[in-house]
């Protein structure tokens, strides 16, 4: 057992794709030289590889090293049960290879999302206001921070809202909070907690670095613009009711919640805009789709909170971003990390 954990480990520090790489590169090879070989003994009339063998490594992600091997060695490339065979395994083979390949490319380089929108409660006075939301730090590195936050701060934003979940491990969310206080704004840096995060040490930290801490309250941010942050749904008590009180009628009220499934539970009738995160996505999916989330363990409604827009149960507009870090070294495999931009507009009169 302690040699399995071992092992487990030593996989996990050096990178689970990696490892997935290595041993879908090892298959295609060992598959390639299985065809080879048996065109050799082939051609010298000595006892060969059986069909069933050939089969079997093609179809079990070797469809690469099969189609190689056949056309470069000229072995059963007449023969329609290994072209069938290979042209199945090819398939099956590339699933795989896209995945890894776009896990070790495109989703380790944090996309800028632009997003304009308009809603007839914002402030026409304030057309124009950017919002940059970011959430699921986890382990991301200093560096990697820091280029976001450089990027930022050349994007002109007015305001940074962070989503939670740092990684609280060895005090590294220290060095990303430090990281993320140097963006620049206009009207500072606020933040929610997240199901990972101790709750007094970040807000001491948030307030180290001059980041606003929202529990269950909120602040007036521009003339016509209440932003409203409430605890974690699995770790504190939110409570959107208290939260918004002092919002005005007439006011754009811009929730902050690190879990979306709050938006079904508790009334949003007087939201009109909520951000959240803690889905990642599924974090590892298939082509996209996050079938993670179908095990209900992260969120109970499958994935309406997986990426994108939705509603909560009063109608009420909920984004629920993918995330920019990774859950310790679990990979990202088809959804890219993210920070996400909104353009704010006003859309028709005000009431």
């Amino acid at each position: 057992m302690r040699l399995l954990q071992s092992v487990f480990f030593r996989i996990i520090n050096f990178g689970i794709i990696e490892f997935f790489a290595i041993c879908f590169a090892a298959v295609t090879f060992f598959t390639f030289l299985l065809y080879v070989i048996d065109k050799r003994k082939a051609v010298k009339n000595k006892r060969r590889i059986s069909e069933k063998t050939l089969i079997f490594f093609t179809l079990a992600f070797g469809g690469i090293g099969a189609i190689l091997g056949m056309f470069l060695a000229r072995h059963k490339t007449k023969k329609v049960k290994f072209k069938v065979t290979a042209t199945i395994g090819l398939i099956i083979a590339l699933i795989p290879l896209f995945h890894i390949a776009h896990s070790l490319t495109l989703d380790r380089i944090v996309t800028y999302i632009e997003i304009e929108f308009r809603s007839e409660n914002w402030n026409p006075d304030l057309d124009g206001y950017r919002i940059a939301f970011m959430t699921d730090f986890h382990i991301i590195s200093d560096e990697d921070m820091r280029a976001v936050s450089t990027e930022l701060s050349v994007r002109n934003i007015d305001l940074l809202l962070l989503g939670g979940d740092f990684s609280m491990t060895n005090q590294h969310y220290q060095g990303t909070l430090r990281e993320i206080s140097q963006t620049v704004t206009t009207d500072g840096i606020f933040g929610v907690e997240g199901n990972h995060d101790w709750f007094n040490s970040l807000s001491r930290a948030k307030e180290r670095y001059g980041i606003t801490m929202l529990a269950n309250n909120g602040t007036r941010v521009r003339t016509g613009f209440y932003l409203a942050g409430v605890r974690d749904l699995w770790t504190g008590i939110p409570d959107i009711e208290t939260t918004t009180a002092n919002a005005r009628a007439d006011e754009f009220v811009l929730l902050l919640s690190h879990n979306p499934d709050i938006a079904m539970r508790q009334s949003a009738a007087n939201i009109d805009l909520m951000l959240s995160g803690h889905t990642h996505n599924g974090q590892i999916t298939f082509f996209g789709f996050p079938i993670y989330l179908l095990r209900g363990s992260i969120t109970r409604y499958g994935t309406r909170f997986a990426y994108g827009f939705a509603e909560s149960a009063n109608g009420a507009p909920v984004f629920t971003s993918r995330g920019i870090g990774v859950y310790y070294h679990v990979p990202r495999i088809m959804s890219r990390p993210e920070v996400v931009i909104f353009t704010m507009y006003s859309d028709g009169e005000r009431s």
